[in-house]
């Protein structure tokens, strides 16, 4: 996701999983081709894009949120120690939407978080597992977040000629080919399930490395 600069561009839509193996398994045959339908247009993985391996890429990640006037501010914590402090903003609706946004990485997670914590005051924890795929130009999420559950997350990476239009529709048609329907359609950030829920998961000690339940370690 992005780089150090200005402001990025994705087309992103989240959604719940009734059954994670099943959307695992569909992720990954649509990484290595699968048939045709699931593997429709610019979906396939080919000639110049990025590709992970066929089991995904295990992520597991802390988000710190902060309070702030306008869209999101959130220091990203991972299992190698490392930080990223990403901005982003984009509307609470549900299907695919526009999302701006800006990361910076650090070197020092701990002292950055202290410094903003002090500043604007802290919102809540989001902690969860994440298994990546890289279908074509998007990235397909399937998380596992602690007290909230499964869920799948699409972000397509729009080139510089794309419209958002061009995004949705690669979003759209990565649901159905995913068997991803409106009804499972979410809004919003994760925090916003916790705070709902009366779950802002305060506290922000770095992550565990473990896998999810039936899920070997990934490098």
């Amino acid at each position: 996701m992005g780089a150090l600069g200005g402001m990025r561009r994705n087309v992103e839509v989240k959604a719940r999983v009734r059954a994670l193996a099943e959307a695992r398994g569909a992720a990954e045959r649509l990484l290595r081709g699968g048939s045709g339908e699931l593997c429709p247009g610019e979906l396939c993985p080919g000639e110049g894009h990025a590709q992970g391996t066929a089991q995904g890429q295990l992520l597991v990640q802390a988000d710190t949120f902060f309070r702030v006037p306008r869209g999101r501010l959130k220091l990203r914590r991972t299992q190698d120690g490392r930080g990223e402090l990403i901005f982003y903003e984009r509307p609470d609706t549900t299907g695919p939407k526009l999302s701006s946004f800006t990361i910076t990485p650090t070197a020092d997670p701990d002292g950055l978080e202290a410094v903003l914590a002090q500043a604007l005051g802290v919102l809540g924890v989001v902690r969860k597992e994440r298994l990546l795929y890289l279908v074509g130009q998007t990235r397909v999420h399937l998380d596992r977040v602690e007290g909230l559950g499964d869920f799948l997350e699409l972000e397509v990476v729009l080139r510089q000629e794309q419209s958002v239009q061009d995004g949705e529709r690669v979003a759209r048609e990565l649901l159905r080919a995913l068997g991803v329907g409106e009804d499972d359609l979410i809004s919003g950030a994760y925090l916003d399930l916790l705070l709902a829920k009366g779950q802002p998961g305060m506290g922000a000690e770095p992550p565990n490395c473990h896998p999810p339940a039936g899920q070997g370690q990934q490098s």
